[in-house]
């Protein structure tokens, strides 16, 4: 496809990629079948195919409305389509770029910029999230029930083991899942300290970004990406083996801090090297030996059985969020984990799907989310799980607000065993 950007856009080194993006994208239209968004709507400028075809005019230098601007809006950022595509197109790096742009060409109104203002002072910030969450939580029986939905019942926090183990690995605590689920990075220190691993927590670490970048902060997104290769470098020379990821809306950004900071001559190769040091704990669990975690977990079970003989063996129905299958590539990890060790894994369907959750979308297309999120529930609980387990906060959070059975992170189910 012959593509001539327009030279405010090929003046500028972030820009250098798009041509290439644009140019390897055929319109086959393979990604039309699996973007949740063109599924609901059935509107091709809601598709991968559509949204390149606006992005393509806009960087050739056309004018952009404010329709163009909405459409952008209205994709997930799920990247099921780069899965799906046989040309390799990296619509998610594409996606990032033109919602910038968009947003600079047809400026939002007041109101939304006040929202998307407000979402990334708190959000990204312990300081000022954790505070109003336990605030929320407080007084969660007298919210609207829209809003009740967006606030986690709290939860008594495990203790931490004091371990001293020759291999270490780091813990980034992030921002959200710190607050509103403590006992996700407390279970994956103890899962690490059956293995002989410590898992040390680097408290000064922030946001990873990942909120400021897809609300088109990006600036401020590499400042944090910056900040949290400052605090990890050290650690990584010292031997550190990994960066433990427990929630793959993290990870995923922390492994484009390659990508991101590619133009950075001080950090190009730090960020690269961080990009490598970021694993899902469930990559890291694969290449261990867990026969003893496995001989643990079987005796377990069979002292419950015999405490409690009518007592029913929980069925858990896995849900894979897009970060962790779709950017990090490791679907089905952690139901082939959870299966190689005896936890009975539930039937489910369209797990390439999207929950609607998709980082701060829930909170900005409401509607949209909602109607993904009825859909994500039904096709999780059709084998009538006991509980739903996920790898990504924000989706625990989300299906979590109005799921009948419990949802939790699938490593709390090995620390309850």
């Amino acid at each position: 496809m012959k593509t001539m950007i327009a030279k405010e856009f090929a003046d500028q080194p972030k820009f250098d990629p798009v041509k290439g993006i644009l140019q390897a994208c055929v319109h086959c239209g393979f990604c039309t079948a699996t973007c949740p968004t063109y599924l609901l709507l059935g509107d091709e400028r809601d598709s991968p195919r559509g949204r390149i075809y606006m992005m393509k005019a806009m960087f050739e230098g056309q004018p952009v409305t404010h329709e163009t601007r909405d459409h952008l809006d209205r994709c997930l950022t799920c990247r099921n389509c780069e899965t799906t595509c046989p040309s390799g197109v990296e619509y998610g790096h594409l996606v990032d770029l033109g919602r910038q742009v968009a947003e600079q060409k047809a400026p939002r109104k007041i109101p939304q910029k006040l929202i998307r203002w407000g979402l990334r002072q708190v959000l990204p910030r312990r300081a000022i999230f954790g505070p109003l969450l336990k605030m929320g939580q407080l007084f969660r029986p007298l919210l609207p029930q829209v809003i009740k939905h967006h606030v986690p019942l709290p939860v008594a926090k495990l203790r931490v083991p004091k371990t001293q183990h020759k291999r270490v690995m780091l813990s980034l605590p992030g921002c959200a899942q710190a607050s509103a689920a403590p006992n996700t990075d407390i279970a994956a220190a103890k899962v690490l300290d059956q293995l002989n691993i410590s898992l040390k927590v680097l408290h000064k670490t922030g946001c990873c970004g990942a909120v400021n970048h897809h609300l088109n902060a990006h600036e401020t997104a590499l400042n944090q990406a910056r900040h949290n290769i400052d605090l990890v470098w050290p650690q990584l020379q010292a031997g550190a083996q990994a960066i433990v990821i427990t929630a793959s809306g993290c990870g995923a950004a922390i492994q484009e801090y390659g990508y991101m900071l590619r133009n950075d001559p001080h950090y190009a190769n730090k960020a690269k090297q961080v990009s490598l040091a970021a694993k899902d704990i469930v990559e890291i669990l694969a290449q261990e030996d867990l026969s003893n975690l496995k001989e643990k977990l079987s005796k377990a079970r069979q002292a419950k059985a015999i405490a409690c003989p009518s007592a029913n063996i929980s069925k858990v129905a896995v849900h894979c969020p897009c970060t962790q299958q779709h950017a990090m590539q490791l679907p089905n990890k952690v139901k082939t984990l959870l299966d190689s060790l005896g936890i009975e894994t539930a039937t489910t369907k369209n797990d390439h799907l999207c929950c609607g959750s998709a980082g701060t979308y829930s909170l900005l297309q409401p509607k949209l989310s909602q109607q993904l999120l009825s859909q994500k529930l039904k096709d999780l609980t059709l084998d009538q799980p006991d509980v739903i387990v996920t790898a990504n906060i924000g989706c625990q959070l989300h299906l979590g607000g109005t799921a009948d059975v419990p949802v939790k992170h699938w490593l709390e189910l090995l620390i309850d065993a």
